[in-house]
């Protein structure tokens, strides 16, 4: 007699009953298509309405946890959870989760970088041609009773120039439906090289030369401390008179003090924000413009990206609880278990040394280097080199690389990328990364001790013996009295505590490197004051 064959429900059922099934809790909201490819593989928990003394009661009995940005995964939760092995991110940012603590416990973090691209740069396009035609004033005129047809007089975006900031996924698909429009696009992006913005139809420009020529700017940067501020009074004050401006990506790159001015005085013609400094942009004074259009952050706001995201994320999750290959994890490569034990250290390090070095660069990136000596050069050094180029892009894109993709990233922008393995005398083991840029470079050692203390042996030839902590001051200045003190006292009139300092040169009254290590943020208004400090020659402030 044949046997009939068991429908899949009715074997999703038996596992669970058996306790092989595993569970995955969901904590904020996601479309259901998502719940419904969780279901096919596990247990899914809705945990959406969980406050956070239950969601601690209930962390050892996951496997998995899928959140947006609601939920802090932080190093408490964590630690309750002895069982989980991912954490899916339903969406870009990852700022909502320990990645130090997660990596250190072996938990996979992954994200859905991809499926939001198409959205955002059609939101961009869309909030452009309402401000080249006034179409939400326009529409609330006619609403309220009125026809005030040559009131709202518009422009074309045929033959105007359009600058773009920043060309990762987003901004390269906003360019490339602008040249549909018979745009000249010109685009800023000092990481990426000049024959592959040209094959995306742009020409590069740098920042002044954009804003003193395009009658639209859009920006698809992230928010660093290089791009925070970084279109203000000044740099409006050189824009045309009709230019206009939007902003998909982060509240903070354009100063909204000096935007509020330019819009209020008719320095610029307008500007379309989705994004805001403070979200949601309560008693804002931008929103009393009529030449001020706003969204409310709604980039990724549509059913298909929602979908996407949530599918995305559920197949990667149920994919690494089987051990199968992923695409986006965050924070480890896909490894065996056994290179894990031996490199998983010092993968960690060569992702801080790469972010380290990137906080410094100036310059577009032209080749990335990565060194392994000592032990681990008799190692597959493969998921180190990786590591090292992820580190350096990712303070530098709006959407960071995974694991999986970091070196097509890098070679899209035109980024050589070398690994070499060697010997070393003082240590067992060191990995270095050497960042080749068009002006210059920079040069980072580093090194493990025991498994967690990771150190930065090296930067610039300067030997220094310092802890990798999450926020560090670097300066380069002249070895001379009172120039150390001088930044001290900076710090110590910011109300910022020192937690540790270390200082190298190559000799007497020559050149000289500090690294500091601080309790807590260090202000932007501090970090100019010391780079005025005489004998500064520049200083950087460091996340990692």
């Amino acid at each position: 007699m044949c046997a009939r064959a068991v429908p899949e429900r009715i074997k999703r059922r038996a596992l669970h009953l058996s306790g092989a099934m595993f569970r995955i809790a969901v904590t904020d909201p996601i479309d259901r298509e998502g719940i419904r490819a969780l279901e096919e593989e596990a247990e899914a928990v809705d945990a959406t309405t969980f406050d956070r003394e239950r969601l601690l009661e209930e962390a050892p009995g996951f496997d998995a946890i899928i959140v947006r940005s609601g939920t802090a995964v932080d190093a408490e939760f964590l630690e309750a959870a002895d069982r989980l092995k991912v954490v899916g991110r339903a969406g870009v940012g990852v700022d909502n989760i320990d990645l130090d603590a997660a990596t250190e416990r072996g938990i996979v973090v992954l994200n859905s970088p991809q499926s939001s691209t198409i959205s955002a740069a059609e939101h961009t396009v869309g909030l452009m041609l309402s401000l080249a035609r006034n179409i939400p004033q326009a529409y609330e005129s006619v609403k309220s009773g009125r026809w005030e047809k040559s009131k709202y007089l518009g422009v074309e975006l045929y033959d105007k120039t359009l600058g773009v900031f920043g060309l990762g996924r987003i901004g390269a698909e906003v360019a490339r439906r602008a040249q549909a429009f018979d745009m000249n696009v010109v685009a800023y992006d000092p990481y990426i090289s000049e024959d592959r913005a040209n094959q995306m139809g742009t020409t590069l420009r740098g920042v002044d030369e954009i804003v003193e020529e395009a009658d639209f700017m859009t920006f698809h940067v992230p928010l660093t401390d290089e791009t925070r501020g970084m279109i203000g009074e000044e740099e409006i004050g050189r824009m045309k008179e009709g230019a206009r401006l939007l902003n998909v990506a982060r509240g903070g790159i354009i100063d909204e003090d000096a935007l509020y001015w330019a819009l209020e005085e008719g320095e610029i013609a307008g500007a379309a924000l989705d994004v805001f400094e403070e979200e949601p942009p309560d008693d804002n004074p931008l929103l009393e413009l009529d030449n001020l259009i706003a969204t409310p952050h709604l980039g990724a706001s549509t059913e298909e990206a929602q979908r996407s995201v949530a599918v995305s994320t559920a197949r990667q999750v149920t994919r690494a609880l089987k051990g199968e290959p992923i695409r986006s994890a965050v924070n480890v490569p896909v490894v065996s278990k056994e290179a894990m034990d031996r490199l998983g250290p010092y993968i960690m390090l060569a992702e801080k040394l790469g972010r380290f070095a990137s906080q410094m660069l100036t310059g577009s990136i032209e080749e990335i280097q990565v060194r392994a000596a000592g032990e681990i050069s008799r190692e597959d050094i493969e998921p180190i080199r990786i590591a090292g180029v992820k580190g350096v892009l990712t303070p530098l894109l709006q959407e960071p690389p995974t694991f999986l993709n970091a070196d097509i990233v890098a070679k899209n922008r035109g980024v050589r990328i070398s690994e070499t393995k060697g010997d070393t005398d003082n240590f067992t083991n060191l990995v270095t990364i050497e960042v080749t840029t068009s002006e210059g470079g920079k040069t980072v050692s580093g090194t493990v001790f025991g498994k967690k203390a990771f150190r930065l042996i090296e930067v610039d030839g300067y030997r220094i013996d310092a802890p990798m902590e999450r926020t560090m001051l670097f300066t380069h200045h002249v070895d001379k009295p009172g120039v150390i003190g001088e930044v001290g006292t900076s710090m110590g009139d910011r109300g910022v505590n020192i937690a540790g300092m270390q200082v190298g040169r190559q000799e007497a009254g020559g050149k000289a490197v500090m690294l500091m290590e601080t309790d807590g943020e260090v202000p932007d208004e501090a970090v100019e004051e010391i780079r005025a400090i005489d004998g500064v020659r520049d200083a950087h402030l460091i996340h990692l």
